[in-house]
């Protein structure tokens, strides 16, 4: 395993838990149900996200000399802040501006993932 990868991987992954806790138990009865929808995709986003971040830690641990996977790990990484972060952030605050952050880390995400696909498709080559 890369271990800078890999620990943002068990981070983000562990947030995520904490964060869906806190939400199911603490927030039911103060957010409004279309912000707590925005919580709970926050949440999802990054879970899903936390793992594919341990998958590209297990790629680059296999593959150290590679950048795409390098580049994938911290655009998946600004992907979950930015995303995740600010829905979460819009969800308990109500400050509809930061909707705008939003899309910036879903094309980290889209990023990422298209990275991982060169690095597929890369490997395939070889």
């Amino acid at each position: 395993m890369h271990p800078v990868t890999l620990f943002l991987s068990a981070l983000c992954a562990f947030i995520a838990v904490a964060m869906g806790a806190f939400g199911a138990h603490g927030l039911k009865e103060i957010l409004t149900p279309d912000m707590l929808a925005v919580y709970k995709t926050a949440v999802t986003y990054q879970m899903w996200h936390a793992l594919g971040l341990g998958l590209i830690a297990l790629l680059r641990a296999q593959n150290p000399e590679v950048n795409l996977l390098k580049y994938a790990s911290w655009a998946m990484f600004s992907g979950i802040i930015l995303f995740s972060g600010s829905l979460y952030l819009l969800s308990l605050s109500g400050l509809k501006w930061l909707g705008m952050i939003t899309p910036m880390g879903g094309l980290c995400f889209l990023a990422a993932w298209a990275l991982v696909m060169a690095f597929s498709f890369k490997s395939f080559k070889s």
